[in-house]
């Protein structure tokens, strides 16, 4: 899969961007330009919970509440799922989870990934375990940690990029005859789910917006980015006229 801003390929802080036109999607009139930026991440978040298998009433932990972590909360929330935990190292990314509809968040603490665990499910009230865990953060003491809060039975989807290599409990995953599974980027029909969910105002996105600035701010928003200041900042585009044509019209 070719993703603008992985490299080699470059990404699209620029005034024009040649793409085939059957990977374009039209927005709907009642989504914003602003909303429509970000059908790219709920997307994502959407094919995660796809491979989920995400029912109403179902409980879910989400490993890590940045913006894929919060945005499959959101999604969660709109289908029905009884619990939404969210899990994080940050007390103001908790917060903000709280605010978007996070039944409880638990601030995870330097001890071991059975005690994290443990903790994640006492304080949620969940007893034997969540129904569904989704790891969104990639890191290595979230993923061990995900494996202890999942139920006997249940669901586990990596959807955090971290590591290549990393070392997890394959004896809990085994014993509690968990359903494993990965998510990459999105699939056929995620696009459309995500601007439909935008759309019908049922997963408020706006609301991950932390800022919007001009394109000469874009190094200082990056950093913002990185230091954790903010959840999805906009760039603005260079004042350039953009052309929007077919591919398959061009000669």
């Amino acid at each position: 899969m070719v993703f603008a801003a992985t490299p080699p390929h470059h990404g699209t802080l620029t005034g024009f961007w040649v793409a085939p036109f059957d990977f374009c999607y039209k927005l709907p009139l009642t989504v914003s330009l602003q909303e429509g930026a970000l059908t790219e991440p709920l997307a994502v978040s959407v094919h995660i919970l796809k491979q989920a298998q995400i029912s109403p009433g179902n409980s879910i932990v989400i490993m890590g509440t940045g913006p894929i972590g919060l945005l499959c909360g959101a999604v969660v929330k709109a289908f029905g799922a009884s619990k939404i935990i969210g899990v994080d190292i940050a007390q103001s990314k908790l917060n903000f989870a709280k605010e978007l509809g996070f039944t409880h968040t638990y601030l995870s603490q330097g001890i071991s990934a059975e005690d994290n665990a443990k903790a994640i499910l006492d304080k949620s009230d969940l007893g034997q375990g969540a129904d569904i865990v989704i790891d969104a953060s990639g890191a290595e003491t979230s993923i061990q940690t995900s494996l202890h809060v999942v139920k006997a039975g249940g669901v586990y989807v990596q959807g955090g990029m971290g590591k290549a290599d990393i070392t997890f409990s394959i004896m809990a995953m085994c014993q509690k005859e968990v359903t494993v599974k990965g998510s990459f980027r999105y699939g056929p029909g995620d696009y459309e789910l995500a601007t439909e969910l935008v759309s019908s105002g049922r997963v408020p996105v706006k609301k991950l917006i932390s800022d919007v600035v001009d394109f000469h701010q874009a190094e200082e928003a990056f950093k913002k980015v990185k230091e954790g200041q903010v959840v999805k900042v906009l760039i603005a585009g260079p004042n350039e006229p953009v052309q929007v044509k077919r591919l398959d019209t061009l000669s």
